[in-house]
């Protein structure tokens, strides 16, 4: 019997319980699974125990706005941004700026 990607990462996070990319493999992947809940519980981990796994803070911010919990989603996105202003990494920054103006309603054009 072949193993589902779940099961392996399951696997493979036994032997690595603090594995910050396995632990957003999983995220992911139950999210894919449609299991909400589960990817919830992974990535609020991530944000928790590894604030710096910048690519946390988009997806998470993502499903709180899925799961009608837009003020989640808007702490969730400033945090982010914070965090890679912090790190200098401008690309996830943009891509974070760009989703909390989206969630906050603030039109590209308002700056004008």
């Amino acid at each position: 019997m072949e193993l589902s990607r779940l099961d392996k990462l399951l696997e493979f996070i036994k032997n690595e319980p603090n594995d910050e990319f396995l632990k957003y493999a999983l995220a992911t992947e139950y999210l894919r699974l449609n299991e909400a809940d589960k990817a919830l519980s992974y990535y609020e981990d991530l944000i928790n125990n590894h604030p710096n796994y910048v690519g946390t803070y988009y997806h998470l911010g993502k499903l709180y706005e899925a799961l009608n919990r837009k003020q989640d989603a808007i702490n969730t996105y400033e945090n982010g941004m914070k965090v890679t202003k912090a790190k200098r990494d401008n690309h996830a920054f943009s891509e974070l700026q760009a989703v909390y103006r989206q969630a906050m309603g603030i039109e590209e054009d308002d700056d004008y």
